[in-house]
């Protein structure tokens, strides 16, 4: 309007602002977008490589990497993009139950969750992945991949696991399958003072830590491999883990790799948040 005024009406720009009820710096304002070629390209990039990855994972690797942007263009250009994870896993009614006394572990290595994942190969034979992980750290000590694992398997990669960390967790959460209640399991943690924390029957809730795990491990190494034969998936599933444990950022732990936050904890543990 004020632009009209000064064509017809041969006036000043401050006159025809005055007129129009128009701020001059409003009249004068360009608006000049800056390029955002390159942090597009690095946002596909990380989806592509990374597809299980969510805006908040994605904008916390950009920040490692130097990008100054803040969350709110990186959504924008992540919306417009088509980037959205869209999630068809039903709803969960949360148990009435009081869940069992569990240990506060503030401690790494005070606690560890294991479990079994079955998967397949490409030709449908099945093989089943032992995890096991660190409560308080988050860290993945071991996956490890078999068509028929018993409780000896287990006995001998926890007995592996204690030797790479130097020391012994005080208990393992575990569920009540045949291969955690086997003798050898039994002998195993009578012998190195470890206490065995059974589930309740039908309560994978009580052991939540490795069953979020196992879900992040299904979505983002199970679901998006063709495993060709044991010693292929055997090879994926450690790439995993040490992207999981080395590059990962996870949000329970203050967007810090599991590894950074072992490092940290080491050196300045009185800064830490505790870890729910």
């Amino acid at each position: 309007m004020a632009l009209w005024m000064v064509d017809q009406y041969q006036i000043s720009q401050t006159r025809a602002c005055k007129c129009v009820l128009l701020a001059r710096s409003m009249f004068f304002y360009k608006h000049h977008r800056r390029d955002e070629t390159a942090l597009k390209m690095r946002i596909r990039e990380i989806a592509s490589t990374r597809i299980r990855y969510g805006f908040k994972r994605i904008f916390t690797l950009l920040r490692r990497e130097g990008f100054t942007d803040n969350h709110k263009r990186v959504y924008r250009i992540y919306r417009s993009e088509g980037l959205n994870l869209r999630s068809k896993r039903p709803r969960r009614n949360r148990s009435a139950n009081h869940r069992l006394e569990r240990l506060n572990h503030q401690a790494i290595n005070q606690v560890w969750s294991m479990d079994f994942v079955q998967d397949a190969l490409f030709n449908g034979e099945r093989f089943r992945v032992l995890t096991v992980v660190d409560n308080y750290s988050k860290i993945c000590h071991g996956l490890l991949v078999g068509k028929s694992l018993k409780g000896i398997d287990v006995v001998e990669e926890l007995s592996r696991i204690c030797t790479i960390e130097g020391c012994k967790p005080v208990r393992i959460q575990c569920d009540n399958g045949t291969e955690f209640v086997s003798k050898d399991v039994d002998l195993w943690a009578y012998s190195n003072g470890v206490t065995m924390d059974f589930s309740r029957p039908g309560k994978p809730t009580d052991n939540p830590y490795v069953e979020s795990f196992n879900g992040k491990f299904r979505d983002e190494c199970l679901n998006v491999n063709w495993f060709l034969s044991l010693e292929d998936a055997a090879k994926k599933i450690e790439d995993f883990r040490w992207e999981y444990n080395h590059f990962r950022p996870h949000s329970s732990i203050n967007d810090l790799t599991p590894k950074e936050f072992i490092i940290l904890h080491e050196n300045t543990p009185e800064t830490l948040v505790s870890v729910v």
